[in-house]
């Protein structure tokens, strides 16, 4: 957990900000993190991060773009020293909030970095950013972002039942995080919020600008001019998303999902998310092929640690997560490699 004084420090951060910009992963949890403290104080700029696994130095420049004087981090499991040497280079404070329990390298030195992580808390947990941000900002009239946010995540918020009440035509049977990602209409904004971030920089930021906007849940589909691009690539990722689930679908090996595909775009996240919805007793891996680097999507019990002893025998693999969910890059060269030590790790070998 966070502490309240932590809590209160961050909260003095975003007062202090006059032109921040916000970092954050290119999910939901992400996205909706940066909204909730955007609409909270008022001002700000956002940019996705699709670096994997790091935060790297390239993404620096923006803040010297864009006359940033503070900088905040959500929900990115691992900051390159680099990008953290080039902040400093601009004398601007950086505020890193996350919840991925991940080594990163030493970075003490840093007297103007400010790292928030509950999972380095005494009483640790791994609640989502969106999580945090709601607790910070306290907008009551943004509990469907925090919903939003937290399902994505795979986590029910304790909130919940207040958003129930007050969007009872959003929500529904509800049990665990993904009934309400992949049952209601929440989940449905959810799922399309997470697809529209696999559009274009400048469609992104018309996106963000849009959702700034909104009032609540009810004006996300509104057929308006600003959401159009989005709209537009929420129904075209979405036929193609339902073509590789049904393929995916295929796949069933024992107690195993091993599915391979390539593209334009990286769904293996999303895919592997539902999957293992609809199987939870199996392992599943959906690796994305995009020339010589592929990334893969791997949940199922305990596979943290799986992954961790399979990075150990394949050099140059990377990756991390949270306990039953994690993402990795590996050469596409040893995708059998990999699929090999999977295998033996799981019992099917």
């Amino acid at each position: 957990m966070l502490t309240q004084n932590q809590i209160n420090e961050i909260k003095e951060h975003l007062e202090k900000a006059q032109n921040p910009l916000f970092y954050y992963d290119n999910d939901c949890d992400g996205l909706c993190s940066f909204l909730l403290l955007r609409r909270y104080i008022g001002r700000g700029k956002g940019v996705a991060v699709r670096s994997f696994p790091e935060l790297d130095a390239q993404y620096a420049r923006k803040a010297r773009e864009l006359n940033a004087d503070y900088v905040f981090i959500l929900d990115k499991p691992v900051v390159s020293r680099d990008f953290v040497e080039e902040i400093d280079r601009l004398q601007l404070p950086l505020v890193w909030i996350d919840h991925h329990n991940v080594s990163s390298p030493d970075l003490k030195e840093f007297k103007n970095l400010f790292i928030y992580n509950p999972t380095k808390n005494k009483e640790k947990s791994e609640e989502p950013v969106t999580y945090w941000a709601y607790q910070i900002a306290k907008r009551k009239e943004d509990i469907w972002l925090a919903v939003i946010g937290c399902v994505a995540d795979h986590h029910l918020p304790g909130f919940a039942e207040e958003f129930a009440s007050e969007f009872p035509e959003f929500w529904g049977k509800v049990k665990k995080p993904f009934d309400a990602y992949y049952k209601t209409e929440i989940g449905r904004i959810a799922q399309a919020l997470n697809f529209g971030l696999k559009d274009s920089t400048t469609n992104i930021i018309h996106l963000q600008n849009f959702l700034i906007t909104c009032k609540g849940p009810q004006d996300v589909f509104l057929e308006v001019t600003a959401n159009q691009s989005f709209r537009k690539k929420y129904t075209d990722i979405r036929k193609k998303y339902d073509l590789l689930l049904e393929e995916a679908k295929q796949e069933v090996s024992g107690n195993l999902i091993f599915f391979e595909y390539s593209g334009e775009i990286s769904m293996s996240s999303d895919l592997s998310n539902e999957l293992s919805y609809i199987y939870p007793d199996k392992y599943i891996a959906v690796i994305y092929k995009k020339g010589g680097i592929s990334n893969i999507s791997l949940r199922g019990r305990k596979v943290k640690g799986i992954l961790e002893n399979i990075i150990k025998k394949i050099e140059n693999m990377s990756g991390g997560g949270h306990e039953d969910a994690v993402g990795a890059r590996i050469k596409t060269d040893d995708i059998n490699k990999f699929k090999s030590a999977l295998l033996e790790q799981i019992g099917l070998k």
